[in-house]
């Protein structure tokens, strides 16, 4: 039956049970255990021989789990309505399941590889997931600082290695361009000695004494600032999320309190009433 032809409580009454049953913790674990095959089928399908022999089952499965994912959506679309489109990770949820409905032929081939951010839904609908997310994402002011910092230490010591050892490998430090690159590899720690210092130790052995520093600066310094940050955000949040449940629960105690309360104040304006009534019954007794 259409819904403007139900009666305003009725599909009041069915709006909350689909809102309690989208967030009930089964149905919460049965989008899980989808993602999760989601995964796997996408995964299957990177494998020629697999999908030589399983091509058509796989296919199949995708289109149906995708069609589970947008039921879903309708589902918590027609239970929370305007929340829903208010709720950051909703909109997330929706572009992740829409982009699968867009064409994936022609010019639009890759899209295809895009389905797999099907996957990132997992971030959605496991809440410490979420916190994690969140937590970074308030992070990002903070970080702004370092990634200034950062910038500046890369740029300093790019210009002085060109100057320093443009001529010595050019490949590597010939401009601030390539500067920059290989001091960014060398940040990562991959094949920093190597490739890049050793063979200028050769040539000039105190060259130590640039990298070294530049190795202790960029990688473990900012580094842990980073970290830093983040772990001070996550801290942040949950201080500010334990302080709201506790408002909550000390809010709630206090309502049922003043219920408590009130409910007394009325079971004795009660028994008043009564005695009231006792009294001016045995007056009219004793007066007749």
């Amino acid at each position: 039956m259409p819904e403007t032809l139900l009666p305003e409580d009725m599909t009041g009454t069915l709006r909350a049970r689909c809102a309690r049953f989208v967030a009930a913790a089964p149905f919460q674990r049965a989008v899980i255990a989808l993602i999760l095959v989601n995964a796997v089928t996408l995964g299957l399908e990177t494998s020629g021989s697999v999908m030589a022999a399983w091509g058509g089952l796989l296919t199949a499965l995708d289109t149906a789990l995708l069609w589970a994912f947008t039921a879903e959506l309708a589902l918590r679309i027609y239970a929370f309505r305007g929340r829903f489109f208010r709720d950051p990770w909703g909109i997330f949820d929706l572009i992740v399941v829409g982009i699968a409905w867009m064409p994936a032929t022609g010019p639009l081939a890759v899209l295809r590889a895009l389905r797999v951010l099907r996957v990132l839904r997992m971030v959605s609908v496991i809440p410490s997931l979420r916190h994690v997310v969140e937590a970074m994402l308030h992070a990002l002011p903070g970080m702004g600082s370092i990634v200034l910092l950062m910038a500046l230490i890369f740029y300093v010591f790019a210009v002085m290695a060109t100057k320093l050892y443009g001529d010595l490998l050019p490949d590597r430090f010939g401009t601030l361009g390539s500067s920059l690159y290989t001091l960014f590899q060398m940040m990562t720690l991959e094949s920093w000695s190597e490739a890049n210092v050793r063979p200028i130790l050769e040539h000039q052995p105190l060259a130590w004494m640039f990298f070294v520093p530049f190795i202790l600066l960029a990688t473990f310094v900012v580094l842990n600032l980073f970290i830093g940050v983040i772990v001070d955000s996550i801290q942040t949040l949950r201080a500010e999320r334990e302080s709201a449940d506790a408002k909550a629960a000390r809010e709630a105690g206090e309502a049922a309190t003043a219920a408590a309360h009130a409910d007394q104040e009325a079971v004795l304006r009660e028994i008043r009433a009564l005695r009231a009534d006792l009294a001016a019954l045995r007056a009219e007794r004793a007066g007749g």
